[in-house]
């Protein structure tokens, strides 16, 4: 068992750790909130989204629409 050869072994495992560590830490750090205004259709689809939950159910009657008919 040569110790310096394991040892040489860990520290390769050490840098690539420390390397894959620094590179997640970057990745989290760049997914904050974005910058500027939204493009148009997220700010259409939001406003879809919003007046369609907003909205109640009409029920209506057969009575009642025949007399909106006629």
């Amino acid at each position: 068992m040569d110790v310096t050869k394991i040892l040489a072994e860990l520290k390769q495992e050490r840098d690539a750790l420390e390397e894959a560590i620094a590179t997640l830490e970057r990745l989290a750090l760049g997914r904050g909130k974005r910058r500027g205004r939204p493009p148009l259709w997220m700010v259409e689809a939001a406003k879809r989204k919003t007046t369609d939950s907003d909205k109640d159910p009409v029920v209506r009657s057969a009575a009642t629409s025949k007399s909106a008919i006629v």
